[in-house]
């Protein structure tokens, strides 16, 4: 077994994470995205160092030759949306649970090495308790959050029943360089690059207060490549944050102190599915995985926002 497969590797964590194994020169790296979500510009300077195949995991006559044999399947390919899935239930259902059957299905037919699972941290919903930790109830509050739990439990019952060797990531909320900020359903801090770049008021929606686990998007591309090489690990899920939380208006007044204006934001209705407060519990992923996240908050806003200065996003 060789190779790497990353689908939806033409998003923004997924784009992040090919030039990574580049850098490794792990051998093969092939990127499956249909480029609902994802875009070719996200590959453009190191396209020639990868095999891209411009499919959809809800064909899985079409992914399935593809991942045959692969060491490692990263699947990263999704709607990553809660609002969008309230909105528009029925594709994020065809991708984030059909469509990751199909995957799951896929590589267990073509003999995989390991499946790594982008879940989601929404599958917490809101609890009293913070951090968050592996062994709370689920409680999802959204059909994104059922679709992204949907899929931990696929790959458990994937590894029990069938010996496929997979690992889930609950990724909190992740941010960086090439997150799109030009979706409705964009991430908040890649609306708020975009707002501290062009000099307008970005609209919070609720009182500000909300918090978040935000990590930077090479912090949970590292811990990827761990859980892909981990011992002992198979058919278990871990968190992947970095462990702490900030509210909404202390990223935004984090943000204009590093670029040195004073923009006061507007304040909107809440987004339906939103969760309070989340924080992960990262004690698991640090003892089993070895995870170590090296970049703070202000950090990794700065290298976020020197990123989209420079491609005038």
């Amino acid at each position: 077994m060789s190779g790497y497969i990353v689908t939806g590797g033409a998003g923004f964590i997924g784009s992040m994470l090919v030039r990574r194994l580049l850098r490794e020169g792990v051998g093969k790296i092939t990127v499956i995205d249909n480029m609902l979500t994802g875009h070719e510009e996200n590959l453009a300077e190191v396209r020639d160092g990868v095999d891209l195949h411009r499919v959809d995991i809800c064909d899985y006559d079409a992914i399935a030759p593809l991942v045959r044999g692969a060491g490692t399947v990263f699947h990263l390919a999704a709607i990553p949306s809660v609002p969008r899935s309230i909105r528009e239930p029925v594709p994020s259902h065809e991708v984030n649970a059909d469509g990751t059957f199909n995957v799951f299905r896929a590589c267990s037919e073509g003999g995989v090495g390991r499946v790594v699972y982008a879940a989601s941290s929404s599958a917490y919903g809101d609890t009293e308790v913070l951090p968050k930790v592996e062994t709370m109830a689920p409680r999802p509050k959204s059909p994104y959050a059922v679709q992204k739990l949907l899929g931990e439990y696929y790959a458990s019952v994937f590894y029990s029943c069938f010996n496929l060797d997979t690992v889930c990531l609950r990724f909190f909320n992740v941010y960086g360089p090439r997150q799109d900020p030009t979706s409705p359903y964009s991430g908040v801090i890649s609306i708020f690059m975009r707002s501290v770049v062009e000099r307008t008021t970005p609209t919070i929606h609720g009182d500000g207060e909300q918090s978040r686990d935000f990590t930077y998007v090479e912090d949970v591309v590292e811990l990827c490549l761990k859980a892909s090489r981990a011992k002992g690990v198979a058919g278990k899920m871990y968190n992947a944050g970095n462990g702490n939380r900030y509210t909404l208006n202390q990223v935004w007044s984090t943000l204009t102190r590093i670029e040195g204006v004073d923009i006061p934001p507007k304040y909107g209705p809440p987004r339906e599915g939103d969760v309070r407060d989340s924080q992960a519990d990262t004690t698991a992923a640090v003892r089993d995985l070895g995870h170590a996240p090296r970049f703070s908050l202000e950090e990794g806003l700065r290298r976020t926002l020197a990123w989209y200065r420079e491609h005038g996003h």
